[in-house]
């Protein structure tokens, strides 16, 4: 990649009398585009309605659900370490990195992740075993320091933030000190009951050492994947009992230590129990959590709702699921977008995330002897090339910055974007997969954004290979506008006024946005 920027400056912004759209990003199967900002010649108006398309997708805003706060990926050691090399090797590239990842600001051309989750301690991709406090029996824990994690963590935790203010950055443990735990050893094993109250500690002094490095948190985990008690890397088995028991605890801690909105965040475990554990964990401990979380290895993304349907004023939560080395470019983003970035978020989660946010080309590094991430080995969302000083992006990078597009605040200060219905018709309804989100402003008197991401996997007809673009009609508050959506992903937006408002001219054309040219390979170009 070159070491000069490419910028366009469209910065045209005027108001207009109705709803149009004016801004289109677009991934496709065949990547002649990648996460690409376009504008149509002409504005698309919403008019009249008439005839409908090869589809008709409505779009319902009667009635807004959840929050998004936001899509990303896990900071582990490994990802910060690839980092920090970068930034060491070549600083622009760092930059630019880091910019087209996180920069949430309205009008430019990046996915604005708004998510981050950091692991306390180590995990299988850490270069060893450790936690904060290693010293045994140290029930004081006298010995904590959040410093016993690399460095090179929380700078680039810090850069980031210089980026965004608005990220909301989730921690959890792999695995309690090996002290507390029955089996003597960080990988594998359980938490001996007779240190709940000491854990909870030990997870309030993660919260105060995060604080003191100026980074404030938005969510807490008691443990990772609590039914997974691997022997080759950080883990821990954690009964239902165990996990309510130190989240009781904890809240009492963060509420009497000025920590009270700071979110407990349960489970973090696979979809196939969500029956099970999450629900047991409502149970018993219903007041010390805010909702759970699901990572995609068992199970299917529709089991969120039952769940849901349980205890439908807590929230959710989707944390991790990998991409693996030498799958399929366009067999992942269609299962991404169906099951993530918009399946997720339809079945009521606040977040979508992947695991790593960086790894090289061989899914390292990781940590020595762990059996994780067999086989091909795990892709991160970015690969890092710390050799040559360069960086490109995996599928997972554009499913996840087409839906993040459509979910960033539309002002600085302003509010995420909120899930709203939408119903897709007609002979070709097969080939379309919608999410709708209503994002609102800071002044009354500027029309509300609204965003649909579209995915358009119609490539096979009787079992050939056959791309179809399907011409949708989108019905909006009794007015229609076509759009022939390629295949692949399309995020898209417009202006209208509040519902129940006389507002009528203060839509805006939203056009800055900064374009990166890219190479022949579909590498971007900085």
């Amino acid at each position: 990649m070159r070491n000069s920027w490419g910028l366009v400056c469209l910065a045209l912004v005027s108001p207009i009398a109705s709803q149009q759209i004016w801004d289109i990003f677009t991934t496709t199967w065949d990547r002649s585009s990648l996460f690409t900002y376009s504008q149509p010649s002409s504005p698309i108006n919403f008019g009249t309605p008439g005839a409908t398309g090869q589809a008709d997708i409505v779009i319902d805003d009667s009635k807004t659900y959840q929050t998004v706060i936001g899509f990303g990926a896990t900071l582990t050691d490994s990802s910060a370490l690839l980092f920090s090399e970068l930034k060491s090797k070549s600083s622009s590239q760092y930059w630019s990195l880091l910019g087209y990842l996180f920069d949430p600001t309205d009008g430019k051309q990046s996915a604005g992740f708004t998510f981050l989750r950091v692991p306390l301690g180590a995990s299988d991709f850490s270069s060893k075993d450790y936690t904060f406090d290693d010293s045994s029996g140290d029930t004081s824990l006298n010995s904590f320091s959040v410093n016993k994690a690399p460095s090179y963590l929380f700078s680039t935790i810090q850069d980031i933030l210089s980026i965004n203010s608005i990220l909301k950055i989730q921690i959890v443990p792999w695995s309690p000190p090996a002290w507390m735990k029955s089996s003597g050893t960080m990988n594998g094993g359980s938490l001996n009951t007779g240190y709940i109250d000491n854990y909870a500690n030990y997870l309030l002094k993660c919260l105060q050492g995060f604080q003191n490095k100026g980074i404030n948190v938005y969510g807490i985990s008691i443990q990772n994947e609590p039914e997974n008690s691997d022997k080759t890397y950080p883990s821990c088995s954690m009964p239902v009992s165990t996990e309510a028991a130190i989240g009781t605890s904890l809240r009492t801690l963060m509420n009497n230590n000025g920590f009270s909105g700071v979110e407990i965040i349960g489970y973090e475990h696979n979809w196939d129990d969500a029956t099970g554990y999450p629900t047991q964990l409502m149970q018993q401990a219903s007041g010390a959590f805010s909702g759970v979380s699901f990572h995609c290895y068992g199970g299917s993304v529709s089991q969120q709702d039952s769940f849901h349907s349980s205890y439908p004023s807590k929230e959710i939560y989707f944390t991790e699921c990998s991409g693996t080395i030498g799958s399929d470019w366009w067999s992942d983003i269609k299962w991404y977008m169906d099951n993530l970035m918009i399946g997720a978020i339809t079945h009521h989660a606040k977040t979508a995330a992947m695991w790593n946010l960086a790894l090289d080309s061989s899914g390292s590094p990781k940590l020595p002897g762990s059996d994780s991430c067999s086989g091909n080995g795990c892709r991160g969302v970015v690969q890092i090339n710390t050799g040559s000083g360069t960086w490109s992006v995996n599928q997972e990078f554009y499913a996840m910055a087409q839906a993040s597009r459509a979910i960033v605040p539309k002002d600085s200060g302003g509010p995420f974007g909120k899930m709203i219905t939408a119903s897709v018709s007609g002979d070709y309804a097969w080939g379309l997969v919608v999410g709708a989100y209503q994002t609102n402003r800071v002044s009354s008197s500027d029309w509300n954004r609204y965003s649909i991401v579209v995915l358009n996997w119609a490539d096979n007809t009787n079992g050939t290979w056959n791309p179809q673009p399907i011409t949708a009609t989108i019905e909006f508050r009794g007015k229609q506008a076509t759009y022939t959506f390629p295949v692949g992903v399309t995020t898209l937006w417009w202006f209208a006024e509040n519902s129940g408002s006389a507002q009528s001219s203060d839509a805006y054309r939203n056009s800055s946005f900064v374009s990166q040219f890219r190479d022949e390979s579909g590498s971007v170009v900085l």
